[in-house]
């Protein structure tokens, strides 16, 4: 469905694994064990319990940051892809850039009809940038040689996708690796040309698009009852388990049954998280998460969903950023 200095992050990725290790515990029997799902909600379905968060996120020039992606660059400084509805009535997507994740510099702005980006991080250094680009909404593929290069707005690589599952609209782009010359994406596709439904595709040499429908995906969020559009996901490893989180909407049409949801595609199922605001918001679209050091050098699980209006608390309508510390 937008300084003081930092601390030291020397080794923060194997801090990282093993404070997620400590924090998830154990590994007994099924009967054991709660499920990697209840595990996720533990850590990321209560705001009110983070240690930091950020309702209504916006850019130091007051853009909205909706459906932000965030990751972490080298340097243990954040970067966020994001969109905005500006006053020509397009959506433009941008970067921005963090010491603290609460408090972010717009560095680049990628143009009119750019929206739902997602970043990924290349082996070499470099930088992969999808988004879904208008008008003829398509999956929108740039490649940036470095971090500079990304935050300048300067691709050496660019690739627009056909659309092949769809004559209406492919996008919500995410992706979910980079390696050899290929990128791995999902995003859903308009089945019909009426409800969103999900899809995988990989880009070869920035030349050969691939894409097919995910049915599994699909079917594990409409026996919750999703009628509408099935659409922003976005994958995260725990406990050696890959899942993704996805939106599901109840409704087509009403944002305000906009859902986010654990998907285990081992058991091709998927658990509603239930996520708890301090003013009691209902509807979360186009989540994401992102395991980091966070401002005070600790390994966290940050999270990004948008809040829609329709069924929102006042105040808490927008981007919401929060994280939770990996505690032992």
């Amino acid at each position: 469905m937008s300084a003081q200095p930092r601390p030291a992050r020397q080794g923060a990725a194997a801090t990282l694994v093993l404070a997620l290790l400590l924090a998830l515990g154990p590994i007994g029997s099924a009967e054991a064990a709660p499920s990697v799902a209840a595990r996720v909600a533990a850590l990321a379905g209560d705001v009110r319990e983070a240690d930091g968060h950020l309702y209504a996120a916006a850019d130091d020039t007051g853009r909205t940051m909706d459906a932000a992606k965030i990751t972490q660059a080298p340097d243990g400084s954040y970067l966020a892809v994001y969109h905005s509805l500006l006053a020509d009535g397009r959506f433009h997507a941008a970067v921005a850039t963090s010491d603290d994740l609460l408090h972010w510099t717009r560095r680049h702005d990628f143009g009119p009809g750019t929206h739902q980006a997602s970043l990924a991080r290349e082996p070499g250094g470099g930088y992969v940038l999808a988004y879904e680009k208008d008008p003829n909404n398509h999956i929108a593929v740039r490649g940036y040689r470095d971090l500079d290069a990304l935050l300048a707005g300067r691709a050496t690589r660019a690739y627009d996708a056909p659309r092949t599952l769809s004559r209406c609209a492919e996008g919500t782009p995410t992706v979910t690796a980079v390696h050899d010359g290929t990128v791995e994406l999902t995003g859903h596709y308009k089945d019909g040309c009426v409800r969103d439904r999900q899809l995988r595709a990989t880009l070869t040499d920035f030349r050969t698009w691939q894409a097919a429908p995910d049915h599994a995906l699909d079917r594990a969020l409409l026996v919750h009852g999703n009628t509408g559009n099935i659409g922003g996901r976005d994958p995260v490893r725990l406990d050696g388990s890959d899942l993704l989180l996805i939106e599901g909407q109840g409704r087509r049409g009403d944002f305000g049954t906009w859902r986010t949801y654990v998907y285990d595609a081992e058991h091709g199922t998927a658990d509603r998280l239930g996520i708890r605001t301090h003013g009691g918001s209902q509807a979360f679209a186009n989540p994401s998460a992102t395991l980091i050091a966070a401002p005070d050098g600790q390994p966290a699980l940050l999270m990004s969903v948008f809040v829609p209006s329709e069924g929102s608390a006042p105040g808490e309508a927008g981007q919401l950023l929060y994280w939770r510390t990996l505690r032992g």
